[in-house]
């Protein structure tokens, strides 16, 4: 079988279950939905309006989405590999990377059908729909998924036999991720301090970067450095992600 061949078989076997029951699809907005819902209106005053409160809210909260569906994918190899799914695949003759690049796939088809979802329920409140920008914005967004989800993979495989090591790490990295990359509050007023901290985070660059796409500013210097960071944690995520599931053992 060809290389796409065995991607594609990945792929239809891990989209299916979705298709049977797309209300999953749902359960994955919960809590960007509730921040975007509960908080979004707190930054009206901060923000200048509400159009520019949405405006701003709201790529941050795409880019949440994408952390937090992607980066828990590695979750569900987890459960595979305590039914032994896992084991019955890996004696398969797929290639291990369509192994991997067919389950990333299918995150991020996930992840695009829950970002459009979220546009449209902000359309009503004031969301300036820039179309160019925002599927610029959304090319990004697959970008970085692409990356979040390879190494969330990478980290289960680590955790096979210890799969509370999965929980751990992936807690301890997913929220200082969240809260230093500027998607609930601005971190222009920050101290210095947390200004440089959150100056290494890549998803400070990416959500700046949506920001600017979602606005409609196509040439905005942010944009160039959100791309160079959703490139370089796609190559890293896939290059870790490809060498566990090689070397992934029954």
């Amino acid at each position: 079988m060809s290389f796409v061949a065995n991607t594609g078989t990945v792929f239809a076997r891990e989209i299916r279950p979705d298709l049977r029951n797309p209300v999953s699809i749902l359960f994955g907005m919960a809590q960007p939905l509730v921040f975007l819902l509960l908080f979004g209106p707190l930054l009206s005053g901060m923000s200048g309006g509400q159009e520019t409160q949405w405006q701003w809210f709201v790529p941050g909260i795409v880019v949440m989405l994408g952390l937090f569906g992607t980066f828990s994918a590695g979750y569900y190899l987890l459960v595979e590999g305590d039914s032994g799914t896992l084991e019955r695949m890996l004696v398969t003759p797929l290639s291990r990377t369509a192994m991997l690049i067919g389950r990333t796939m299918k995150e991020l088809v996930t992840l695009l059908v829950q970002a459009l979802l979220i546009i449209i329920v902000v359309l009503p409140l004031g969301f300036e729909l820039h179309l160019v920008g925002i599927l610029a914005g959304l090319v990004v967004l697959v970008v970085l998924g692409v990356g979040l989800g390879s190494l969330s993979f990478a980290l289960a495989l680590k955790a096979r036999k210890s799969p509370t090591l999965f929980y751990v790490v992936q807690q301890m990295l997913l929220m200082p991720l969240l809260l230093l990359s500027g998607v609930l509050l601005p971190m222009d007023t920050a101290p210095a301090w947390l200004a440089t901290v959150a100056g290494i985070n890549p998803l400070t660059y990416v959500v700046e970067a949506e920001r600017a796409l979602f606005a409609g500013d196509l040439t905005n210097i942010t944009v160039l450095y959100g791309v160079v960071a959703a490139v370089a944690v796609a190559s890293i995520g896939l290059f870790l992600g490809t060498r566990g599931m090689r070397r992934a053992s029954l």
